[in-house]
């Protein structure tokens, strides 16, 4: 048996830092590596072609480092890359040759599987990125997953660099905050009025969860990815329990960056709420 068998997580950046806090919160037991491709963010400017090779390329660095089941912790990655990785680059990977258990999962399908959960009308709002939404990725799985929502998609292009500047409250934010919620309601003033979930549809949008609970009405329901997806992922290796027994449980933590690791370690902070150090990935 393989005995160095840890969890992946990769990102194109620090998004996935909130996936990974949840995930490491509900799962402490596990072996962790997380690789942010912070040298080559945002991928959501990126052509599809160019945000396969990279992902490939993030999932193949850490399938050498030992990981056995990965999660793309990248919207925009998920939405262009996973499918084709787990349909055709995986089956021919070497390490699928010696490891036949490998799985590489993304954040979109587990996000939205069990969002019927928490609506009480249907009536579903959705920020992202322009680049996610334009995707539609979330639209089409809704519709397979929980076709009787009202999904309402906002692009909220300036969140992003809000956060990754450390502007995460003041008026400046909650001008933004407060602009796209107004976007979101005149998309259609019909329905949108009884909206009553907010979907954060971006992994750097939880750091503004404070905010945005300050400035919407009390009785929306806000979920971030994080938490949907590491329920889906305990919930996945409840069934798979031929997964989890082989994953090694030392609670081990690595980060690797493929930028400067001081600038990744002093953000990564702000994102785990905890000290971070990290360590350079040469991925190409």
């Amino acid at each position: 048996m393989d005995n160095n068998c840890k969890i992946g997580i990769f990102d194109s950046g620090f998004g996935g830092l909130t996936i990974f806090k949840c995930i490491k919160e509900l799962l402490p037991e596990y072996d962790y590596i997380y690789l942010g491709d912070n040298a080559r963010t945002p991928y959501g400017v990126r052509s599809f072609e160019t945000v396969y090779q990279f992902t490939t390329e993030g999932v193949d660095f850490l399938f050498k480092k030992g990981c056995r089941l990965i999660i793309i912790a990248c919207n925009t990655a998920s939405a262009r890359a996973l499918r084709s990785i787990q349909q055709k680059w995986l089956p021919k990977h070497l390490h699928y040759s010696l490891f036949p258990f490998l799985r590489v999962l993304g954040v979109i399908r587990p996000t939205v599987e069990d969002i019927s959960k928490f609506t009480k009308n249907f009536n579903v709002a959705l920020w992202a990125t322009p680049g996610t939404v334009k995707s539609e990725s979330f639209a089409l799985e809704i519709n397979h997953f929980a076709p009787n929502i009202n999904l309402i998609q906002t692009p909220c292009p300036l969140l992003v660099p809000l956060v990754e500047s450390g502007e995460l409250e003041g008026a400046g934010v909650d001008y933004f905050i407060s602009k796209y919620w107004q976007q979101t309601i005149n998309q259609d003033i019909i329905n949108t009025t009884n909206v009553d979930t907010l979907l954060l549809a971006c992994t750097h949008y939880p750091l503004l969860l404070p905010s945005i609970q300050k400035l919407l009405p009390l009785n929306i329901k806000i979920l971030t990815q994080g938490e949907l997806v590491s329920e889906s992922l305990n919930d996945y290796l409840k069934r798979h329990p031929e997964m989890s027994c082989k994953l090694s449980k030392n609670s081990s933590v690595l980060f690797y960056t493929t930028d400067q690791c001081d600038y990744f370690n002093n953000l990564a902070r702000i994102f785990m709420g905890e000290k971070i150090s990290s360590q350079i990935a040469k991925i190409n």
